[in-house]
């Protein structure tokens, strides 16, 4: 662990290495995280050198504040350090700091105090328009059973044609399609509300698997059922997905919640306005007291008829 190149008293590089071991053995971290926990807590202890004046050792451990870190963290910031890795860097020193309160060492409280970097959302990255249309077709489904080859179509097409999420979808009753329906009133998460128009192409598949569904679909009860019956499973169509990314030689981000994201993405780039598309996927961080403020529901309709590739 290159213990020479740290520069710190013996009794505190002594239990760092105990830490590390422990990680390794008892907890069976991955060689990837031990690495980089090694690195962080390596970093950390070179920037108490400089910062303290002198080789770092367990009483200097214990009188650190919730300062002295983010001094720490905005050193690594100036360095070119990116908020995942000042989250990381923050984890692995808690991580050694608390192996040392356990052993009544120290107080972890100073490190505990100070809040993780806020993270960046990642979204997962869309598909083309081609591969989106591929995967949510019939004839592309891998399942010999014509009925569950039709659900399954079904489902995509309403991810990609809809911009749902699949708990969304999975909690369709069969009432909520009727025919001749040109809107879905879907209750996302927070419960809010949010009107999505309905291209025919999703009544088309929604129809085709309702017409060789074994099973009796009451308006009251959920439209997508699982082989025996009961309600489809949202891991059902997560390894529905990985099995066609693997057989039509899809890229690794073609996941169900991808075609999410490629609703909301190819609709962007078709035309449509960036305040309509955030009212269409009812993200909780984007919406308004109030569902709509602003925008008119006719014009809504003719952005979505324009600019969604299905329509």
């Amino acid at each position: 662990m290159n213990e020479i190149l740290i520069i710190a008293d013996p009794a505190l590089l002594a239990e760092r290495a105990a830490w590390l071991q422990n990680l390794e053995r008892e907890r069976r971290l991955s060689r990837h995280t031990l690495d980089a926990y090694e690195r962080d807590t390596r970093q950390f202890l070179g920037f108490l050198a400089g910062h303290l004046g002198g080789s770092p050792g367990l009483s200097d451990i214990r009188s650190l504040k919730p300062a002295d870190f983010r001094a720490f963290l905005a050193n690594r910031r100036k360095e070119g350090a990116g908020a995942r890795s000042l989250g990381r860097n923050l984890a692995g020193l808690r991580s050694l700091l608390r192996h040392l309160e356990k052993k009544g060492l120290i107080n972890a409280a100073g490190a505990t105090a100070v809040r993780s970097p806020k993270q960046p959302k990642s979204l997962p990255k869309p598909l083309s328009d081609t591969d989106a249309i591929a995967v949510s077709s019939v004839e592309a489904q891998l399942h010999e059973e014509p009925w569950v080859a039709a659900r399954d179509a079904a489902v995509m097409t309403l991810l990609y044609g809809c911009g749902l999420r699949i708990s969304e979808a999975l909690s369709l009753l069969p009432v909520d399609l009727r025919r001749g329906a040109t809107s879905l009133r879907i209750v996302g998460k927070g419960n809010k509300t949010r009107l999505v128009p309905v291209l025919n192409v999703v009544h088309q598949a929604v129809e085709h698997y309702r017409k060789l569904c074994p099973y009796h679909l009451a308006d009251e009860e959920l439209l997508f059922r699982g082989v025996r019956g009961g309600p489809l499973q949202p891991a059902i169509v997560q390894r529905t997905m990985q099995k066609m990314r693997s057989a039509l030689g899809l890229p690794d981000n073609a996941t169900p919640h991808a075609l999410r994201h490629s609703f909301a993405t190819h609709l962007l780039a078709g035309g449509g306005d960036l305040r309509t598309i955030q009212e269409l996927l009812g993200h909780a961080s984007l919406s308004t007291t109030q569902v709509y403020t602003g925008v008119d529901t006719a014009r809504l309709l003719e952005i979505y008829d324009r600019a969604h590739p299905r329509a």
